[in-house]
């Protein structure tokens, strides 16, 4: 008896702050997301030594009266909700009232709050409350904390640099700005200015404050919905990729999350459009019921759990690829980088003194041309036109549909690319990337159309488990389009009768377990991407190769075959099938 006993309030919170706060990015979320449900429309960010030495967010808000200071200190104390039927109709960023004293209890915390009727200034160290006195300052809510994990030093030492803990945090801020482009938002890093936002309601400036210039210039607007789910946003055009997916911002309800299956289907829908080990730029917002949404999964709620996800990876998957194949994604190559124009009118504040994010677009590598160039078609001159003025992209534009640009052949360079004339300049094309892209469809089409299959002399058999066994009919529907079928044998084996005739040359046994996989870890089985690289390596043996001579037909016929394909800029790997030298740097380079 006497073994188990209650423990005492501080113990508690300090528990919990284990989960709700691991290092400064999760005090600067929960405070900025307590900013958000008072109505805030300008937030301030400053942090000192990446917040370990100090944090203070200081919005203009609803503030609090005297008693709801002290009591939002309190655990499980909250304003957000008032029962548990409001857990399934959460339209706040917090609601489990568990922020505020799990951060008080490792940490310092001065509040200074007004309500424009009653101001109070608030004192808590490590738990204890030190003062509560009124204290004249403007409508709002300042939130100062110091000394973070300074009496717990085993959590204090696993933190790192005060460098790599501000670039957690300026990503956490920059994600709010994102999600939230009608709040102003400041962000200041010892005494220096990181980020800025008007608070105008667009997006796109926000991106041009956080990735840069290239990143704004080449962002396509999308919005697109079904029955239960409405997304949009922007995606980058995949010219502009990165090495991490930290720039895929997924927002569900404006809520930043953590939800790897939906990243993997914006990855999906960027699939045949960059090369592998890249990762797509993206911000998009889905706003659903709040029925399915569950985000009391976790205290620091960047888990959640959905309902329908599948449907919803299919929507996100399906209109970004088709996005991409409306949008013109040749890339424009330029001979030098010079001075560029303005092309965004000025903010309401100043921005000279803005810095770039430190993940800003990075600068593309100039294309020269040779001096020693091998043309084997004479060329024939060209009225001169004069350059045409670049104008911005409307930011609420739809992207248009636009067919291939039409091409004249000129010639053949060093027998691997060919030139030709396209209205905004000349287009250097890929000559063996441009026929992967030909035979890749080709033998897709005719893959998918008409399946050459063989019988298996010796049955393959898989090891797949007896749950996927008692699920042989639901597997055999979901690779319907694989010409595959599985057959029972025993307990926990699968048999396959006969295969596609491209399977000879992988290793059968394999592949099919990885069909098994897919299917017990999403119920599709991924036929496009499960194929695509055996196709693709087919396609490539087909190809022209560099360093062969082509005729002017030969030429046209590839320019024509290109012209003809689903996704005439990719080759199945990923890279441009051709680039465009611009007309006016031509220009430039003959001081014209």
């Amino acid at each position: 008896m006497g073994k188990i006993r209650q423990l005492d309030e501080q113990t508690a919170n300090m528990i919990a702050a284990g989960e709700v706060v691991e290092r400064p990015m999760g005090v600067v979320k929960e405070l900025i997301e307590n900013a958000i449900d008072a109505g805030s429309t300008r937030i301030d960010v400053s942090v000192t030594d990446g917040g370990i030495t100090r944090i203070t967010v200081r919005d203009n808000g609803s503030g609090m009266d005297s008693e709801d200071a002290v009591n939002a200190f309190h655990r499980h104390a909250t304003s957000k909700i008032r029962s548990q039927n409001d857990l399934w109709n959460i339209h706040t960023m917090g609601f489990r009232g568990e922020a505020l004293p799990s951060i008080a209890s490792v940490a310092k915390v001065t509040l200074i709050t007004s309500d424009g009727n009653e101001a109070t200034r608030l004192q808590i160290e490590y738990g204890k409350t030190v003062s509560v006195s009124a204290y004249p300052c403007d409508q709002g809510t300042e939130i100062t904390v110091e000394g973070l994990f300074y009496r717990t030093p085993a959590r204090l030492k696993h933190l790192k640099s005060g460098s790599y803990e501000n670039t957690l945090v300026q990503d956490v801020v920059t994600r709010f700005a994102m999600s939230h482009p009608e709040i102003a938002f400041t962000y200041r890093s010892n005494d220096h200015e990181a980020l800025r936002t008007s608070g105008q309601g667009e997006l796109l400036e926000v991106i041009f404050s956080a990735w840069g210039r290239e990143a704004a210039q080449n962002a396509l607007p999308v919005d697109f919905s079904d029955y239960d789910y409405h997304v949009t946003g922007y995606i980058i055009k995949p010219s502009l990729t990165r090495a991490s997916r930290n720039y895929m911002h997924v927002f569900l309800n404006r809520r930043m999350v953590r939800t790897y299956r939906l990243y993997k289907a914006i990855q999906d829908g960027y699939e045949d459009f960059i090369v592998k080990q890249r990762n797509p730029m993206v911000v998009l917002n889905v706003e659903m019921d709040p029925h399915l949404l569950d985000v009391n999964v976790h205290p620091s709620k960047w888990e959640v759990r959905i309902s329908k996800e599948t449907q919803l990876e299919y929507l996100i998957r399906d209109n970004i690829r088709e996005t991409l194949k409306n949008a013109l994604l040749a890339p424009v190559s330029e001979l030098k980088k010079t001075a560029e124009p303005v092309h965004y009118s000025e903010l309401s504040f100043d921005m000279d003194n803005n810095l770039r994010h430190p993940y800003a677009g990075e600068e593309k590598k100039p294309v020269t041309m040779p001096v020693q160039t091998q043309i084997t078609v004479p060329v024939q001159p060209e009225a001169v036109r004069e350059p045409e003025v670049y104008t911005a992209p409307e930011i609420h534009k739809e992207p248009e549909k636009r067919s291939f640009p039409e091409m004249t052949v000129i010639g053949q360079l060093h027998r691997k690319f060919i030139l030709c004339a396209v209205e905004q300049g000349l287009a250097v094309l890929d000559q063996h990337a441009c026929q992967e892209r030909v035979h890749y469809e080709e033998i897709r089409a005719k893959l998918n159309a008409e399946p050459v299959m063989t019988d298996c002399l010796v049955p393959i058999s898989v090891q797949a488990g007896n749950d996927l066994v008692q699920r042989v009919d639901e597997i055999n529907e979901s690779i319907a389009d694989l010409h595959i079928v599985f057959e029972p044998f025993g307990r926990d084996t699968l048999l396959v009768r006969s295969h596609p005739l491209w399977m000879q040359e992988i290793d059968e046994e394999a592949f099919l377990q990885d069909v098994l996989d897919n299917f017990r870890n999403s119920t599709e089985s991924k036929y496009a991407r499960m194929e695509k690289k055996k196709i693709a390596t087919m396609a490539c043996h087909r190809s022209i190769r560099f360093n062969r001579s082509l005729t002017v037909e030969e030429m046209q016929e590839v320019v024509r075959q290109l012209a003809l394909c689903e996704n005439p800029y990719h080759c199945p790997h990923g890279r441009p099938t051709f680039v465009i030298v611009d007309e006016k740097e031509l220009t430039k380079e003959f001081l014209r």
